[in-house]
């Protein structure tokens, strides 16, 4: 951060307990608009921040904690607290929540999965970077060296999906994206040891990585589409062996 940007992070201190969460979190936001904090900066030390702003240390740390869950900050271990680079990273916890609370389905989910993914494919055969092509190969390629171990190619499989989502241009749907797929993986990761051939769905994989790459949106949609309905028979029958139905 900038010597500049540290002034005008400076305030009167309340003359009770100084500024509340909301105001950090206004605060913090201020300077990402006016361009003072870019992606990828690293906030001051906490001790210093706090001096800067003239507010107690936990009343800090709860305004940055908002921002971390927001998707607005990272913490890294051992480096500071970032700006974050790339498409935000929101908790799932509270969407997996209200699933809990209003009955949420998988079949909800994997119908909002088609609704975001399938138009997620389409923009990004049309915006997809070289680098971002090569991260969903990379993807691939490593589903593929996956295919003996379930719980390795649920993770590259996730992966590609939030790359395509990323590739797609929109911040807005990777986000969306990213927590339901989420969500999902949550559960998937209990029920993957129950599939038998991940053959189909590395090919899939493939026919929607191809279309992205040949700058296709009609033939990448329609991949996507047919991917994810077979994934969610595929869930349905790893969840039947979870929990049979009564009777059986």
């Amino acid at each position: 951060m900038t010597n500049s940007a540290l002034a005008k992070l400076k305030v009167v201190q309340h003359p009770r307990c100084g500024q509340t969460t909301e105001q950090v979190v206004s605060r913090v936001y201020e300077l990402i608009k006016h361009e003072d904090l870019k992606r990828g900066d690293r906030l001051p030390p906490e001790r210093e921040l706090s001096k800067q702003l003239g507010i107690s240390r936990p009343s800090l740390r709860a305004g940055l904690s908002s921002l971390i869950s927001m998707g607005v900050l990272q913490s890294r271990q051992g480096a500071g607290t970032f700006i974050v680079d790339g498409p935000p990273a929101l908790d799932s916890e509270p969407l997996r929540l209200l699933a809990e609370l209003h009955g949420f389905s998988f079949d909800h989910m994997f119908e909002t999965r088609s609704i975001l993914e399938v138009g997620a494919a389409g923009l990004a055969a049309e915006h997809a970077t070289g680098e971002q092509l090569a991260t969903m190969s990379e993807q691939i390629a490593d589903m593929f060296a996956s295919l003996k171990d379930p719980q390795q190619f649920l993770v590259h499989d996730i992966a590609f999906h939030r790359a395509v989502a990323a590739a797609s241009g929109n911040p807005t749907l990777a986000t969306l994206v990213e927590m339901v797929s989420a969500i999902l993986y949550q559960r998937r990761r209990d029920t993957i040891e129950r599939a038998h051939d991940f053959n189909e769905a590395l090919d899939l994989h493939r026919r929607i990585y191809r279309a992205i790459r040949a700058r296709k949106p009609d033939e990448a949609r329609e991949a996507m589409r047919e991917h994810i309905v077979r994934a969610q028979r595929a869930f349905a029958l790893e969840e039947q062996q979870v929990r049979p139905q009564k009777g059986t």
